[in-house]
């Protein structure tokens, strides 16, 4: 098993390839397993793009296909106070706000399904929406920011 530590916007995650067999590979990326299927063992050159100011940041290339949606990875560090992070690695559900609303402590913004179970996650403070990071249906590791209140 061979692994790696690879650092995606700042937040570290570690990845072990657990088994290779042609095109189609398991791994895990901080204990989550994802089976991945190979799509062009050439190497390619991706051209940067201009940077887009949004919520999502955008790819340079598509994500090679997989039989789990790849894991969301905003940056766990900085956000501040108001930020709301998945405390466990999951699938987003629901996303129950949006830019500009209005919530207040303990309100649940966003449900996580994970290990089969639905968690409610909740604002933890009064304010307002300025960020939703994720959308439906997204899978997501642990600490990754999903929405921000301020």
């Amino acid at each position: 098993m061979k692994q790696f530590i690879y650092r995606i916007n700042g937040q570290e995650y570690v990845v072990a390839v657990n088994k290779m067999d042609d095109s189609l590979a398991e791994v895990a990326v901080n204990g989550a397993n994802y089976k991945v299927e190979l799509v062009n063992n050439e190497e390619v050159t991706l051209v940067s793009r201009p940077t887009v100011k949004s919520p999502v940041a955008a790819t340079a290339a598509p994500a090679p296909k997989a039989t789990a949606s790849a894991p969301a990875t905003k940056p766990a560090g900085g956000g501040g106070a108001g930020s709301v992070k998945s405390p466990l690695p999951g699938i987003i559900i629901d996303v129950l706000v949006n830019v500009g609303d209005e919530v207040k402590k303990g309100q649940t913004v966003v449900m996580l399904e994970a290990m089969k179970m639905e968690n409610a996650i909740q604002a933890p403070q009064d304010g307002k929406i300025t960020e939703v990071c994720v959308n439906k249906g997204d899978s997501v590791l642990e600490g990754v920011i999903l929405v921000s209140v301020g």
